[in-house]
């Protein structure tokens, strides 16, 4: 861990005044707003139709990056299965505030991926060491110096030399394909940049439609489904390229020998989305739940910007609906409504209602748009939770939850995991099955957990 976060345990942000706290909430109830989302939708389309203009859907291409690696391998088959013109560029990772930890976001894209691929019928050899940076410079030369269709039909056999360390077939590419000079390569990686800045966003494996970003693989069936509402599926009535798998907790039950362990934040909108499920996974499949919050990332000192911002609140609104679960009503509890909150969670745990105090909170603040900053709202939350009010006031700002949730935070951050909400799983011994971040991982867990009950049942 590097230095920097070392000293993020205890760093508190200033809280909002009212005001702020109330323009903020409006202003991200309006970003979540599906009618605000459809309405601009159908605005855009009926400019492209007037302007006789195609579907242009743009992807950014980072090669050192292992989720940007499983999206090249689906350029060519959604380029032919969509009515689209593809447009492909390069780019280098995010920078500055918006990524927290730039080597343990590439470190984690090669665990994921590694994880991921076989699930989603893609190929990516285990690379827990960073690539070798002469590679990484010759295949972005390779990438800079093709045309559009040439990039979209060997960006993946291109990454696949790359990350298979495979250089002499990579200088095999390089011979074939041809390559831009460093001057060539750098000029098209600037433009990359800042064509993406320019449609402000910070992250490669990204895909740009209609004023909409979708994130790699995990994303792309928002995108295939939006595309197909709009009459450009050539291929109407099949299966998406890349559908969402559902989180099913399957036909094996453990006995509480498998350990879950789910780190969640109060402010963390993909939270709020995926706790409830969370808890339902494990009573389903019977492993052991432990939950482990964390303050949210801005509260311990981590940077966000607008842009980060914005991603964030507009892509849970997708991942919410479909997954059925109330979003969007959202009034920002940043501060001091989550401290008070976490304040009376050791007392709600003694209950034996510590999830249901941490669930009533998230969507109080997420889809009821309830003002956590008063005992009004913080009354609604602790009775919806199952708790007395009275003798929660009695235990309101307590001290001590703060250490219980810093040995949490540096727990997830020796997982190599940062960012909320984070899982792992453990074997009876308590050693590490899996580990991974995300809301949009939850499904990967289920399916993890029974394979290991399927092994279990084999061997025995």
């Amino acid at each position: 861990m590097t230095e920097q976060f070392k000293d993020q345990g205890g760093v508190a942000s200033m809280d909002p005044s009212p005001f702020h706290r109330w323009l903020t909430s409006r202003i991200v109830r309006r970003i979540c707003s599906p009618q605000r989302q459809q309405k601009q939708r159908k605005k855009l389309e009926k400019a492209r139709l007037k302007a006789g203009d195609k579907h242009v859907v743009e992807y950014f291409h980072q090669v050192d990056d292992g989720y940007s690696h499983l999206a090249s391998q689906v350029l060519l088959h959604l380029a032919q299965r969509y009515d689209i013109e593809l447009v492909c560029h390069l780019v280098r990772g995010p920078q500055g505030k918006n990524v927290a930890e730039p080597e343990l976001l590439l470190r984690l894209s090669r665990y994921d991926a590694f994880h991921v691929a076989p699930e989603y019928g893609l190929q990516y050899p285990e690379h827990p060491q960073p690539l070798e940076a002469s590679m990484v410079d010759l295949a972005n030369a390779i990438l800079a110096a093709q045309d559009n269709e040439s990039f979209i039909e060997c960006a993946a056999h291109v990454g696949d030399a790359l990350w298979s360390d495979d250089a002499q077939r990579l200088q095999g590419l390089a011979e074939s394909l041809g390559f831009g000079t460093d001057a060539e390569r750098e000029a098209r990686l600037a433009s990359g940049i800042a064509r993406r800045a320019e449609l402000k966003h910070y992250s490669g494996a990204m895909f740009y439609y209609g004023n909409e970003w979708y994130w790699g693989v995990d994303r792309l069936y928002h995108l295939e489904s939006r595309l197909a509402e709009l009459g450009a599926d050539r291929e109407p009535g099949e299966a998406l390229l890349v559908p969402r798998p559902p989180v099913e907790a399957g036909p094996l039950r453990d006995n509480g020998s498998l350990t879950l362990e789910v780190y969640p934040s109060l402010r963390s909108p993909y939270t709020s989305i995926v706790f409830d499920r969370t808890v339902k996974l494990a009573e389903d499949t019977g492993v052991n739940l432990v939950v482990r919050p964390v303050l949210p990332m801005v509260m311990r000192g981590v940077p966000a910007t607008r842009e980060k911002g914005f991603y964030i609140f507009s892509d849970t609104v997708r991942e919410a609906r479909y997954a059925g679960v109330p979003y969007g009503n959202f009034y920002d509890p940043i501060g001091d409504p989550v401290r008070r909150c976490y304040s009376l969670y050791p007392w709600a745990c003694q209950q034996g209602l510590g999830n249901e105090l941490l669930s009533s909170f998230l969507n109080a603040a997420f889809a009821k748009g309830i003002n956590t900053n008063n005992n009004h709202g913080l009354r609604k939350v602790v009775e919806a939770a199952g708790l007395n009010w009275r003798e929660a006031r009695q235990h309101l700002g307590e001290p001590g939850w703060e250490a219980m949730l810093e040995e949490n935070r540096l727990a997830m951050y020796d997982a190599g995991l940062w960012g909320v909400p984070s899982f792992r799983l453990l074997d009876e011994q308590g050693n590490q099955i899996l580990a991974l971040w995300g809301q949009d991982r939850l499904w990967l867990f289920a399916r993890e957990i029974q394979r290991q009950l399927d092994r279990r049942q084999v061997a025995g």
